[in-house]
């Protein structure tokens, strides 16, 4: 209680000291002590004779991936995700991200404990959308995404979700691993590393999961999906590139306008080609369906960004070589990490011409709703 105690006061000395209002601050509280009062051990869960048989086989399968994380991923072994919460929803969360009219960067807004992120999350959908449509009247990109688990960083003993476990399959797993990941590495204001980080090892131990299991036609749709998540995410940083020469010019508001428009027509143009390639896989068309902006390439590509470096360097260094380098990176200026990040992309990079293969490198799936976020929702 005391540590709760102490988290209100600094979360509404920080609301005063960074001008964000104090009832955004109030509904991350509230929602989080919901959260909290709501927890059940899984254990408890299992043994009531009203728990569905999907939810329990469900909840079996949890205690089982947290076991292997902790035991085969070297993932934290405390309190987290060894309760439950049922909360009666879709979503926990929803994360509003933006950008400049004119930018592919996003907009950052800065919290305790979390730092900097580029994203600001709402426990009520309706919230969220009113602080998103504020700043469509200022002139913003943005978008509005539900999110089915986040991570309190370890600060908490967070529960398991209903939200993270209804999808079943490969995606529990993956959700897991992902959320205990930021409890094993997290830097402040690094949105962009926190997040490669996390779905390095994410991949990393979802596959090794499937192998375990010998389930090799799980194991094969896996990686196919993977491909295609590789190449969706090359189609959106393409897309950053092609808008960065377009906002660079001198032109007019209104010509930037148009050719930012004609921009994302090349971009779905090119995305039908790409699919057809996958043998008409549907794996992206939802998000293709809706006006497009440049707040939903940053969506996607605050997963991205780094990630073809980590895992180059995950599977030359394995697991603990690669946590020590990541731990390095903690005493190095942000100037001296993006160097050493940009080492480890070349070398990626270098790999794949060199080879001549293509190098299957995923990310969190942009195409379902998003499943991270930090310490603030």
């Amino acid at each position: 209680m005391r540590t709760l105690r102490v988290l209100i006061a600094t979360l509404c000395i920080s609301s005063v000291l960074s001008g964000c209002s104090l009832s955004y601050y109030w509904q991350a509280v509230g929602g989080q002590l919901d959260l909290l009062r709501k927890r059940m051990p899984i254990e408890e869960v299992l043994e009531r004779a009203e728990t569905s048989p999907r939810t329990r086989e469900s909840l079996r399968q949890v205690l089982e991936i947290r076991h292997f994380a902790t035991t085969e991923l070297g993932l934290p072994d405390n309190g987290s995700y060894r309760s439950y919460v049922d909360l009666g929803r879709d979503y926990v969360v929803w994360n509003v991200v933006a950008a400049e009219e004119f930018s592919v960067e996003p907009v950052r807004w800065c919290f305790p404990f979390a730092g900097c992120v580029s994203y600001r999350g709402y426990f009520d959908e309706q919230a969220a959308r009113r602080f998103s449509a504020n700043l469509d009247a200022e002139g913003f990109d943005t978008t509005v995404g539900g999110t089915t688990a986040y991570s309190t960083l370890g600060y908490f003993a967070d529960p398991v979700l209903n939200t993270m476990i209804e999808s079943g399959g490969q995606s529990v797993v993956a959700l897991l691993i992902h959320e205990l990941s930021h409890q094993r590495f997290y830097l402040k204001d690094d949105s962009e590393l926190n997040e490669a980080f996390a779905t390095a090892v994410e991949e990393y131990g979802t596959e090794l999961w499937l192998m375990g299991a010998g389930d090799q036609d799980a194991i094969s749709e896996f990686r196919a999906r993977m491909r295609r998540r590789t190449d969706f995410s090359k189609l959106v940083t393409d897309q950053q590139e092609r808008l960065r020469a377009v906002f660079d010019r001198g032109d007019s508001e209104e010509s930037k306008r148009v050719a930012k428009q004609d921009s994302f027509d090349v971009m779905r143009a090119e995305y039908g080609a790409l699919r057809r390639t996958w043998g008409e896989a549907t794996d992206y068309d939802a998000w293709f369906d809706r006006p497009l902006n440049n707040a939903h390439l940053v969506s996607v590509t605050t997963y991205r960004r780094w990630l073809p470096g980590l895992r180059w360097l995950l599977e030359g260094q394995g697991l603990e070589g690669f946590y020590g380098e990541m731990e390095a990176l903690e005493d190095l200026s942000p100037s001296e990490r993006r160097v050493r990040l940009e080492e480890w992309l070349g070398e990626a990079f270098n790999l794949q011409t060199a080879d001549g293969t293509e190098r299957t490198v995923a990310g969190a799936d942009p195409a379902r709703p998003g499943t991270a976020g930090e310490f603030l929702p």
